[in-house]
C-alpha cells in the first residue's frame, strides 16, 4: 500500500441490501390458508438485509463502517436508517428512491431452519454510480452482500467499482447469498469474481457457483486462480482455503434461538479479525464465534455482539488444518 495514501475514512464499506425483516418465530410457523388463524411465539420488526446485518455487526465489533444501499422514502426505510445509525453505521452514502418502496422480507423461523419471502422494492435499484468514488478511495476493505438480488442493477458496474477500490489499496470480499433466479453467475459474475479477494458462500452456494457436485470440488475450482474462500457450514463451523493453507473450524455446541443473519454476523467477525491483523485461522475462529453468538437473539441484530466476548468465545473454537482439497 502506498505510504502517501490518505488515512482511511472507514475500515469497511458494505454494499448491498437494506430492508427490514418481519420475523415470525415459533415451533409451527407454517401458514394455514382457508382463513385460519394460528398463534406463534413472537413477531418482530428487525434490521434485515445481508449487507445491513453485516454492517451493523461489524460496527458493534468496533470497525468504522459505511453502508451503501438503497431505501424508499417511507416508514420502512426510516426504520432501517435509524437503527443502523444508532448502531454506529455511517449511512451518509445511502440512496433514497422516492418512487419505490423499501424492500421487505418476511422470515418464518423455527429456530434451526427458516423460510424467507422477500418483496424486492428498492433492493434491486442500487447501481455502481451510487457508490461514492471518494469513499472507495479512503477505505481499507469493500464487502458486497446479496449480489444476486442486485445483479441486474449493480452487476454491470460492480467489477469496475471493486477494481477501483483495489487500485486505491483496499481489499475486497463478496457474499453472493442465494440466487433466486438459479443462474449462478451467468452474466456479470466472472468479472466481479476476478476483482474479489475473498469469497464468502455457504456450502450449497459454493457448489452451485462452481457447478460442482461436492464441496471439495467447489473449493478447488473457486481457488484455482489464487483467490481465497471461506465456506460457512452452519453449526458444523467453516472452511478456509487460499490455495496454500486450509483450515476447518468447529464452534462449541450452542442451542440456537434463531439462526437468521448468522452468516452475515459470521462475515462481520471474519472481516473484523482480518482488519485487526489476525492470522486467517484466528479470524476464522472469531467468525465462528460471532456467528454462533448471533443465534442467541431474535433476528440478525437481536443479540448485541461485543468484541471482548467474541474473542473469548473464539478461543473455544477448534481450528485445525484441513485435508489438501487440491490433491487427487
Amino acid at each position: 500500500m502506498s505510504s502517501d495514501r490518505p488515512e482511511p475514512a472507514v475500515d469497511l464499506i458494505v454494499i448491498g441490501d437494506c430492508n427490514p425483516d418481519v420475523l415470525v418465530v415459533g415451533g409451527d410457523v407454517t401458514p394455514a390458508f382457508g382463513q385460519e388463524e394460528k398463534l406463534v411465539d413472537s413477531m418482530s420488526l428487525v434490521v434485515g438485509g445481508s449487507a445491513s446485518i453485516t454492517a451493523l455487526a461489524a460496527a458493534r465489533l468496533g470497525l468504522r463502517v459505511a453502508l451503501v444501499a438503497a431505501t424508499g422514502a417511507d416508514a420502512a426505510g426510516n426504520f432501517m436508517l435509524g437503527e443502523l445509525a444508532r448502531a454506529g453505521v455511517d449511512t451518509g452514502s445511502m440512496s433514497v428512491r422516492a418512487s419505490l418502496p423499501t424492500g421487505m422480507t418476511l422470515v418464518l423461523s423455527r429456530g434451526d431452519d427458516r423460510a424467507i419471502l422477500t418483496a424486492p422494492g428498492t433492493i434491486g435499484a442500487l447501481t455502481a454510480a451510487d457508490v461514492p468514488a471518494d469513499l472507495l478511495a479512503r477505505t481499507r476493505h469493500v464487502h458486497v452482500s446479496s449480489y444476486f438480488l442486485l445483479e441486474q442493477s449493480l452487476g454491470p458496474g460492480l467489477a469496475a467499482v471493486l477494481a477501483g477500490a483495489r487500485a486505491a489499496g483496499a481489499t475486497t470480499s463478496l457474499d453472493t447469498n442465494w440466487d433466486p433466479a438459479g443462474t449462478w453467475g451467468a452474466e456479470f459474475f466472472p468479472e466481479v469474481l476476478a476483482q474479489t479477494d475473498l469469497l464468502l458462500p455457504n456450502e450449497a452456494e459454493a457448489e452451485r457457483l462452481a457447478g460442482a457436485a461436492t464441496l471439495d470440488e467447489a473449493v478447488a475450482s473457486l481457488t484455482k486462480a489464487g483467490g481465497r474462500i471461506v465456506v460457512k457450514l452452519g453449526a458444523r463451523g467453516a472452511l478456509y482455503a487460499d490455495g496454500q493453507r486450509q483450515y476447518i473450524a468447529t464452534p462449541p455446541p450452542m442451542t440456537p434461538v434463531d439462526t437468521t443473519g448468522a452468516g452475515d454476523c459470521f462475515n462481520a467477525g471474519l472481516l473484523t479479525g482480518l482488519l485487526r491483523g489476525l492470522e486467517p485461522a484466528e479470524a476464522l475462529a472469531l467468525a465462528c464465534a460471532t456467528g454462533a453468538m448471533s443465534t442467541q437473539g431474535i433476528g440478525g441484530s437481536g443479540y448485541v455482539l461485543e468484541l471482548t466476548a467474541a474473542l473469548a468465545l473464539a478461543r473455544e473454537v477448534n481450528v485445525r488444518p484441513a485435508p489438501d482439497l487440491h490433491s487427487p
